[in-house]
């Protein structure tokens, strides 16, 4: 069965991006989010079997939105986005919860194996 995932980016170049490699992989995105406060709404609403959450949002950033997740939802399974030279914040995220990371600019098959890995 396909794997629900919901995407959480402020750049909508972004999110089409991912939906696309996601979807043409056989994943399903049932959601997505310009900002870390909408991402935690539609995860409540959602609850998808993944969310991919980018670090660096407006209102609330991918830390504070994945803390909040994990707070409601101690099973939650989040990958994590980051732009180069934001290590500090990935290991930030690790600790907080974050299954995996994916540096951007996006490489489809990285995308592809960090899903496989913490979803299948």
């Amino acid at each position: 069965m396909a794997k629900n995932i919901l995407i959480c980016d402020d750049a909508a170049f972004m999110r089409m991006m991912i939906k696309d490699i996601l979807t043409k992989n056989g994943y399903n995105v049932v959601g997505e989010a310009e900002n870390g406060a909408k991402g935690v709404e539609k995860y409540n609403e959602l609850k998808p079997d993944l969310v991919l959450m980018d670090i660096t949002m407006p209102e609330l950033d991918g830390i504070q939105a994945l803390k909040k997740i994990k707070s409601m939802d101690a099973s939650a399974t989040v990958i994590m986005c980051s732009a180069m030279g934001q290590q500090a914040m990935v290991i930030e995220s690790i600790q907080a919860g974050a299954k995996d990371f994916i540096v951007k600019p996006f490489q489809a098959d990285r995308v592809l194996e960090a899903v496989k890995k913490v979803v299948g």
